[in-house]
């Protein structure tokens, strides 16, 4: 009799024991799926998370949150602890994509495997223009680059004053990790700029009599006179043989940036008696630094000059973006008032 309950029991308790294994493996599972499984809350394809410099893993749990990038912070601190993370906390900017799991994110935040930052950088006229530019997209400080922008004694390790510092700052696409420094910002920059002039540029310029830095002010004067690349070498050439003559240079260029005014359409007689050393209608020679970033083919332009006599240039009148030429001044007033006829016309001022 014994015999027989033991054995009616026994496909009972085979039963329980499949179900609870089957409930345990599912649980393990679950369990799995939420540590292992993916974690990011419902945005796009990706979303960017920044670390900044100084955070500890408390504030990276919290931004995770706060920013809607995680769906389980429990999950996430689980395995954060078992990795170790919380020791590791690396600042920088990271790219989250849609779907990852908790294992990926962290792995990538533990290893600092940051996604770099592009930074584009245009025809700037200002030291502040960069500054901005610069602090918009980097974790860098706009006081710590205005200090190296002003500090005199580091510049000159560059071959730099705070006038031509601007020389450094080449029109590129630059890759920086989001938490450069400002002072690492410079340096690459310069690294660039040391690049760009290699021997044969540099030797060039020591043909036409000038530096490096001369060379770049003079491009930017040419950089905001025409962006019409094919004429760039002829007004080159204007600007060297005023130089060579001893003529100012009376770019109506100059004129604006010593105003801070770029918006003027007409430089008046009232704005060339503006007091300023960039004003090159007063003042002879090039003025203390460049008054824009200009283009590799702006510098190259003034390396490689057409050779003329052409002293003297004027917008055309047809608004064409191209300039009429002349070795006279005769001439140089005959181009100038057909172009100011047409500005009357269009009720320029």
């Amino acid at each position: 009799m014994k015999n027989k309950v033991k054995n009616n029991r026994s496909p009972w308790i085979r039963r329980t024991a499949v179900v609870i294994g089957c409930l345990l493996a599912g649980a393990l599972v679950f369990a799995a799926y939420l540590l292992m499984g993916p974690n990011t809350r419902s945005f796009g394809d990706k979303k960017y998370f920044y670390i900044p410099t100084g955070s500890n893993y408390q504030n990276v749990l919290e931004g995770l949150q706060e920013q809607g990038i995680i769906g389980s912070p429990a999950t996430f601190n689980l395995v954060a602890k078992r990795l170790d993370y919380p020791a590791r906390v690396k600042a920088g900017r990271y790219e989250i994509k849609k779907g990852m799991s908790n294992l990926e994110i962290i792995r990538m935040l533990r290893s600092g495997r940051q996604s770099p930052v592009k930074l584009v950088i245009n025809k700037l006229r200002l030291k502040e223009d960069f500054i901005r530019l610069v602090a918009s997209n980097l974790e860098a400080d706009s006081a710590s680059l205005k200090a190296i922008f002003e500090d005199q004694v580091y510049l000159r390790q560059f071959g730099l004053d705070t006038n031509t510092v601007m020389c450094a700052v080449m029109p590129n696409t630059y890759e920086f990790y989001w938490n450069t420094s400002a002072g690492k910002v410079f340096d690459k920059l310069e690294n660039a700029y040391n690049t760009f002039w290699n021997e044969s540029r540099k030797a060039k310029a020591l043909a036409l009599g000038l530096s490096p830095t001369e060379v770049t002010t003079l491009a930017s004067i040419v950089e905001e006179e025409t962006n019409k690349n094919d004429e760039k070498p002829v007004i080159a050439s204007v600007y060297l043989n005023r130089l060579r003559t001893g003529m100012k240079l009376g770019a109506d260029p100059t004129v604006k940036f010593a105003l801070k005014n770029f918006a003027l359409k007409r430089i008046w007689g009232a704005h060339t008696e503006f007091d300023s050393p960039y004003n090159t209608y007063r003042y002879s020679g090039l003025p203390p630094g460049p008054i824009c970033t200009p283009s590799a083919k702006s510098i190259d332009a003034v390396l490689t000059p057409v050779v003329s006599d052409y002293l003297y240039f004027c917008a055309k009148w047809d608004f064409s973006g191209y300039h009429a030429f002349a070795t006279n001044y005769k001439d140089h007033m005959e181009n100038a008032r057909a172009y100011q006829k047409a500005l009357n016309a269009r009720g320029i001022k």
